[in-house]
């Protein structure tokens, strides 16, 4: 059921009337049924794998708070008994055995998410490389992704680990629990919440907030706006250049990297914002996810402010753990004696190596993304060695910085830098990506540019006129939004303009939206993911 579909807005309807006519009381339990309801239309069996991961993960977490009560029970009775180098010892057995019940929980649900979203992957490849001997081929398994997996076990596995740490309790409550991990509108791209978050409204009642629905719908409209007149209109033109590689090389790639990062911007923000409105209107206070991407300097500027609970969840759950590991502390003091100071940044770089190669498995089981998360991770580290090199050029032209026209060329320049590391996810063949890249400079030919080449791509001039609309419209909305969002600002100053604005996004939506017989309008982007 997706979010551009009739029957997703008929069941938010009928979920919002039930959710404010019933006892408060019963409101976090509706939203179970329903979440549940919504993930059936995904496939009855997906059920089964997300209840897989919310019981395992609850009867761990409580088990690990059970151990946790008993050992510093322990600890208080027998404190006066144990000599320092006793509790030091036995606080380590304690803390194994804890890890080990984490660990058999991780391995079970991040094992599943491994089966079903990479076991071809890996018998392609060892396929490839039998052929290359002769060898006999295995046979691929008939594997369904189940929707929004990547999403949910991340979300289960970051609240076990922080139950580990002791960040958060153990919720109790089993339904409770079971809510957190389904709640239906960030279960088809996120975001990843962290359950100190979003537990803190999912499950209280809620009164009818006449500001927070207003809001929580205006963002839904927007969100439909962005997904329905400019992502699926530009995917149009988009299946056309990457249908047809050879014919469509040199600027045509340029065109690519520019539509794709506009199409892809406004298809994922374009879902987050219906995640997000959708739960205002419920009353339950979900995380953002993008804080205007395209506005960053450089490139690990840009990771901090799209996907950013993804962001957060690999940092904070693998990077910051690994980075103080015993073997990366080993690491880090051989090679500072043996490298000196590039030594010590080595054992860093490796550890961001490793995450981005995570996060590029993360996002598809194919060369491609693990290609592109590496490109990411490199292009990171280069800045990172260059930095005293930058240190340099800004003390030799001070005027630049803060400058607008400066920040503009970096801006620009991580734009086009991305894109072009992006078009891996375009292509998904990485030796064709680096042929297509390598084809604007061999085969630009700009001529296509205003010779009406692009009339011919499935779009006419009216439908390019609204997307470029459509990007303005972005584009203002994020410059006017930098301090705070505009429909809050719309409401507390202009509430007639505010009505007058929603009006205008449903009328807009309704004529220029993209659906009907011969279009998609059902998927996004990162379902896939």
């Amino acid at each position: 059921m997706s979010f551009a579909s009739t029957r997703f807005l008929l069941f938010l309807a009928v979920l919002f009337l039930l959710y404010y006519t019933i006892p408060r009381r019963y409101q976090w339990k509706l939203l179970l049924a329903g979440s549940l309801f919504f993930y059936y239309f995904a496939g009855w069996w997906c059920l089964i794998y997300i209840s897989v991961t919310t019981v395992t993960t609850y009867l761990t977490a409580r088990k690990l708070d059970e151990l946790a009560r008993e050992q510093g029970a322990w600890f208080k009775e027998h404190r006066g008994e144990l000599s320092k180098e006793e509790r030091k010892v036995r606080k380590a057995r304690d803390k194994s055995i804890r890890f080990r019940w984490m660990l058999s929980c991780l391995l079970v649900n991040f094992g599943i998410l491994a089966v079903v979203k990479y076991t071809n992957f890996v018998i392609g490849n060892v396929n490839g490389a039998l052929s290359l001997f002769g060898g006999g081929q295995l046979p691929t398994l008939s594997l369904v992704l189940p929707m929004g997996i990547s999403f949910y076990t991340f979300q289960a596995m970051g609240y076990l680990i922080d139950v580990y740490w002791g960040k958060c309790s153990a919720e109790r409550n089993f339904g409770k629990f079971a809510l957190f991990v389904t709640f239906f509108p960030q279960l088809i791209q996120g975001p990843i919440s962290r359950f100190g978050d979003l537990s803190r409204t999912l499950c209280e009642e809620h009164a009818w907030d006449c500001r927070q629905i207003a809001m929580g719908g205006e963002r839904v409209l927007w969100g439909l706006a962005k997904k329905l007149i400019i992502a699926d209109r530009l995917a149009i033109p988009l299946r056309t250049l990457v249908g047809d590689p050879e014919q469509y090389s040199g600027v045509y790639v340029l065109a690519v990297i520019f539509l794709y990062a506009v199409q892809l911007y406004a298809d994922f923000t374009g879902g987050i914002d219906i995640t997000i409105g959708v739960a205002q209107m419920l009353g339950i206070q979900v995380t953002e996810n993008f804080q205007r991407p395209f506005f960053s300097k450089n490139v690990a500027e840009y990771w901090r402010r799209w996907h950013i609970t993804m962001g957060t969840w690999f940092r904070d759950y693998l990077f910051y753990p690994m980075s103080v590991s015993k073997p990366v502390l080993k690491l880090h003091q051989r090679c500072r004696n043996r490298f000196g100071r590039f030594g010590k940044h080595i054992s860093v770089h490796t550890c961001s190596l490793i995450l981005w190669f995570v996060t590029g498995v993360w996002h598809g089981a194919s060369w491609n993304f693990i290609v592109w998360g590496m490109l990411n991770g490199v292009v990171i580290i280069v800045s990172q060695e260059l930095e005293p090199l930058y240190a340099k050029f800004h003390a030799r032209f001070p005027q630049l910085d803060g400058s607008r026209g400066w920040d503009l060329v970096q801006i620009l320049r991580t734009f086009w830098l991305m894109g072009a590391i992006r078009v891996l996810d375009v292509y998904r063949d990485v030796p064709l990506t680096f042929r297509q890249l390598a084809s604007i400079v061999a085969d630009f030919r700009p001529q296509v540019l205003w010779d009406g080449s692009f009339l011919e791509l499935g779009i006419g001039s009216g439908d390019w006129l609204v997307a470029a609309a459509g990007t303005g419209a972005m584009l203002v909305c994020s410059l006017l939004g930098r301090r705070r969002p505009v429909r809050e600002r719309l409401l507390d100053h202009s509430p007639h303009l505010a009505w007058a604005g929603c009006t205008a996004l449903v009328l807009f939506t309704l004529i220029f939206g993209v659906y009907g017989i011969g279009f998609d309008a059902t998927q996004f982007i990162y379902n896939q993911f």
